[in-house]
C-alpha cells in the first residue's frame, strides 16, 4: 500500500527534525526543496507543504532570497510535546525526548466508583464504574510524569494490566477502530507532594507541572478523564505567533 499525502509529509517533517537534533546541518540551513525532493524521493508539493508546517511551528523560517534556516531556539528549547507525529493523542507515541518514546511504569491498576465530577466531565452515571489508571512515565529510565486516568469500564470493558502497560490510545485503534483525537487540557504549576517529590525525583522547593482534561474519541464521546504531573523541567510548549500581513 503506498503511503498517503498526509503520512509522507508527516514522515519528512519527523525526520528533518530528527536530523536536525543530529546536528546534520552545522550552518543552521536546511538544503533547497529540489535537494529536499531528491533525497524523499517525492514531490517538491510535498516538500513545500512540510516546510510550511515546521514553519508555523517555529522549528524553522524562511528568509527571501537566502533560503531556509533552523530556528536556534527550538534547538535550545526541545519541548517533549510532538503531537503532528501520530493519528492520535496518546503519551506513548507523542511524548519524545531525542526522538525516543517514553517508558511505562504502572504503580496501580484499580476500579472505583465515579465521583461526582468524574460524572460530570465524563457524562457517567453513579453506576457506570470506572477504571482508575496511575503510571509513572520515564525518559531512559528518569522519571519526568505521574499519569493518573480515569476510563469507564462501558467503553473499554476488557483492559486488562498488560495492555496499559503498553498504549491504552492504540489499543482502542486496534481494537475497535477508534481514535483519540481531541482533548480539552488545562496546564498550570503548583507546589510539589511528597508523592511527587518521590516519584520524580524532585526537591521540596521545586514545583509540579500539572495538565489535566478530558481526551475525546472521535464520535465525541469523552474517552478518558487524565491528571499529569510532570516534573518542572519537561512541561514545556514552543509556540511560534504570527500576523497575518
Amino acid at each position: 500500500m503506498r503511503p498517503t499525502a498526509e503520512l509522507i509529509y508527516k514522515q519528512i517533517i519527523a525526520d528533518l527534525k530528527k536530523r536536525i537534533f543530529e546536528q546534520e546541518f552545522p550552518d543552521m540551513k536546511l538544503p533547497d526543496e529540489r535537494t529536499l525532493s531528491s533525497t524523499y524521493n517525492v514531490s517538491r508539493s510535498s516538500i513545500k507543504r512540510a516546510l510550511n508546517r515546521m514553519a508555523n511551528d517555529g522549528i524553522i523560517f524562511k528568509k527571501r532570497g537566502s533560503g531556509t534556516f533552523i530556528n536556534p531556539l527550538y534547538l535550545k528549547n526541545e519541548s517533549v510535546f510532538n503531537y503532528e507525529e501520530s493519528s492520535n493523542l496518546g503519551v506513548t507515541d507523542n511524548f519524545k525526548m531525542n526522538g525516543k518514546r517514553s517508558q511505562i511504569k504502572v504503580l496501580s491498576f484499580e476500579v472505583e466508583r465515579p465521583s461526582s465530577e468524574l460524572q460530570r466531565d465524563l457524562f457517567l452515571e453513579p453506576e457506570d464504574f470506572v477504571y482508575k489508571i496511575v503510571r509513572l512515565r520515564l525518559f531512559e529510565d528518569k522519571p519526568f510524569m505521574i499519569e493518573t486516568g480515569y476510563i469507564p469500564i462501558k467503553i473499554v470493558p476488557k483492559l486488562t494490566e498488560q495492555i496499559i502497560k503498553g498504549s491504552i490510545f492504540n489499543y482502542m485503534q486496534d481494537k475497535y477502530k477508534q481514535s483519540v483525537t481531541r482533548s480539552f487540557l488545562s496546564v498550570f504549576a503548583e507546589p510539589s507532594t511528597k508523592e511527587d517529590q518521590k516519584l520524580l525525583l524532585l526537591k521540596e522547593n521545586e514545583p509540579t507541572g500539572i495538565m489535566e482534561g478530558v481526551f475525546f474519541l472521535d464520535n465525541g464521546t469523552p474517552f478518558e478523564y487524565s491528571h499529569m504531573r510532570f516534573h518542572y523541567k519537561y512541561l514545556k510548549f514552543n509556540t511560534f505567533v504570527s500576523v497575518s500581513q
